[in-house]
C-alpha cells in the first residue's frame, strides 16, 4: 500500500512501536517517516538524543525510545508531518496523540472534533486536550488529542467542525 499511494499500513505502524514494557512507560515518539529523502530535523532538533545521528542525511530515523521524553519538538520541526507522539498511559479507555497541525482555526482546548484517519475518512471522536502554539514549534501547531485505544493505529488528524 505505502508504495502505491504513501500511506503507512498497520504493519509498517507496529514496527515502530516500542516494546510493551516503554509503552506502558509513558509517551513516546512514532516517526512514520519510510522513505530515504534528505531531512534530518528530527535528529537536529532532539535535545534528549532520543534519535539516532544521521551519518547521511538521506537515512530514515531511528528513534531509541528509551530516552524519547514526549516532548513533542519534533513534531513541530519535521517537514513531511510524519511524527506523532503517543500515550497509552493517558487513561484506562483513550490515548492521547500529539499531532501536527497546520490548518486554520485552531481547535479549542476541550472541543470535540472529527478523529481523521490517514485518508481523511472520518473514523471517531477526538477531544482536544491541549493546543500548542508558539513561535518556537517553527510555525507548526502541535494539538493533543484523546481518542479510545482501538483507534491508535487509524487516527493520525482532525477535522475541527464548524
Amino acid at each position: 500500500m505505502f508504495n502505491r499511494c504513501g500511506i503507512v499500513s498497520q504493519e509498517m505502524f507496529e514496527s515502530l512501536l516500542p516494546s510493551k514494557e516503554r509503552r506502558e512507560q509513558g509517551p513516546y515518539v512514532i516517526m512514520e517517516c519510510f522513505q530515504s529523502i534528505p531531512c534530518n530535523p528530527c535528529n537536529t532538533s532532539c535535545s534528549f538524543g532520543a534519535v539516532k545521528f544521521m551519518e547521511d542525511i538521506n537515512e530514515t530515523p531511528t528513534v531509541y525510545s528509551e530516552k524519547c521524553t514526549g516532548c513533542a519538538v519534533c513534531v513541530s520541526v519535521c517537514p513531511g508531518l510524519a511524527c506523532f507522539v503517543i500515550d497509552e498511559t493517558y487513561s484506562e479507555n483513550e490515548v492521547s496523540i500529539k499531532i501536527p497541525y497546520e490548518m486554520t482555526p485552531l481547535p479549542e482546548k476541550g472541543t470535540e472534533t472529527d478523529a481523521l484517519d490517514r485518508f481523511g475518512n472520518v473514523v471517531g471522536t477526538a477531544k482536544v486536550i491541549q493546543v500548542q502554539s508558539n513561535k518556537k514549534l517553527d510555525k507548526t501547531n502541535i494539538v493533543t488529542i484523546a481518542v479510545p485505544k482501538e483507534l491508535i493505529y487509524e487516527v493520525r488528524s482532525i477535522n475541527v467542525r464548524g
